[in-house]
């Protein structure tokens, strides 16, 4: 199937007892066994769920692997992945991430004896140079959050390889619409399913995919044992948002191009995140492993003054300031106080990530009102060579 009929049909099925096409929402906790033991394959809905079982069915298919697993949030899922390592491991991380995948790192995982090296991606050279015979795990979050960072998942899991080391690729900001990991050499991909997979602002959800079925196992383990599982609503509304997940992605990426060139020409805008610019660092793996750019841009004012950027933020209207990003609606932050509160202002800026850099997560509205709405907020009088850029 291609991608928009698997968005639709891929591991789906209509209900046997009813016909119903879509997935009931099996909201209960248990199931009635014929003698202990024989069952129709549900026992207790924190081990397996029909709701679930079909979500993790789905999630598998659109990444090309073979066993998905959802978990009660993006974080929960992070969780059981570091949990397959023993004190005295080591991981190799890129330094510009989620800022809850920081924290959990360093705060949860780092005290009980794992250690975490945070280095830049843009080409392996960083990453080798801390590879050791205790490295067991490379985490890559591609585009990166919020610097749009792009990096080569094929070299990474080359890497990888000759570490004895598995790869973990955040594929949060491309979906499986822009790019595949697995198919490039990943272990397991992980996903905040809040995010575009969801993509109506309405469900808190994470997930992990893989081919492997003795690292499925260990992971089905730690899902069911730990307990961070979603309900059956969520994992619904989850399966709803999927089914228009292709058609929703495109129309954020042609906004997503919209805008970034309308900050690019902007007299005030000094610096424009965004992987489909030729002058992007690492547009070419960008190019090369992605179907498109996305609908993510940051951009710095002139002066990267984070006053500045504050006062942008609050005239915004069409663009709601909120944590979150891939909704339907259009949202905007600034990292260095919400979502990257928790990484020290050091090592933010380390990375690159000014106190002034904006975040866009730019929605599926007419991209016009879009533009109008950054205009007004950033204060620029209309003319007609931008004008024509952004429309």
């Amino acid at each position: 199937m291609k991608f928009g009929t698997k968005t639709i049909h891929a591991g789906v099925h209509p209900d046997p007892e009813t016909g119903a096409i879509m997935t009931p929402i099996y909201q209960t906790s248990t199931y009635v066994q014929r003698s202990p033991g024989d069952h129709r394959g549900y026992e207790y809905s924190r081990t397996h769920n029909p709701t679930r079982t079909q979500l993790q069915d789905s999630l598998a298919a659109l990444e090309n692997g073979k066993h998905g697993l959802a978990f009660a949030s993006g974080m929960a899922a992070t969780d059981a992945i570091v949990k397959l390592l023993q004190p005295g491991d080591e991981v190799i991380s890129t330094n510009d991430l989620y800022g809850g995948s920081y924290r959990i790192f360093t705060k949860v995982f780092a005290p009980l004896g794992i250690k975490f090296h945070f280095v830049p991606m843009h080409d392996m050279t960083a990453v080798r140079e801390k590879v050791t015979e205790r490295t067991k795990l490379i985490w890559v979050e591609t585009p990166t959050n919020p610097l749009l960072n792009v990096i080569d998942i094929e070299a990474a899991a080359t890497v990888a390889k000759e570490a004895g080391a598995l790869l973990v690729v955040d594929n949060t900001f491309a979906t499986p619409y822009l790019q595949t990991p697995l198919d490039l050499g990943a272990d397991m991909v992980v996903h905040s399913l809040t995010k575009y997979m969801g993509g109506h602002s309405d469900v808190v959800m994470g997930a992990i995919i893989v081919k492997d079925d003795e690292l499925h196992e260990r992971l089905r383990f730690l899902q069911n044992a730990c307990g961070g599982t979603p309900g059956p609503q969520d994992c619904f509304l989850v399966l709803r948002g999927i089914k228009t997940l292709h058609l929703r992605m495109q129309r954020h990426c042609e906004n997503g191009r919209a805008i970034a060139e309308f900050l690019k020409s902007h007299p005030k805008v000094e610096k424009v995140y965004w992987p489909g610019f030729a002058e992007h660092p690492n547009h070419d793996i960008a190019a090369k492993q992605m179907n498109d750019f996305g609908g993510m841009i940051s951009f710095v004012l002139q002066g990267d003054r984070k006053e500045d950027a504050i006062a942008v933020l609050e005239k915004l209207e069409l663009f709601a300031l909120a944590e979150s990003l891939g909704g339907v609606e259009s949202l905007c932050g600034h990292p260095a106080t919400m979502t990257h509160a928790s990484i020290p202002a050091e090592e933010r800026r380390k990375a690159g990530l000014s106190d002034s850099l904006i975040r866009l997560s730019v929605g599926i509205e007419d991209v016009e009102d879009l533009i109008d709405d950054l205009r007004q907020a950033i204060g620029q009088e209309v003319t007609e060579e931008l004008a024509v850029a952004g429309r």
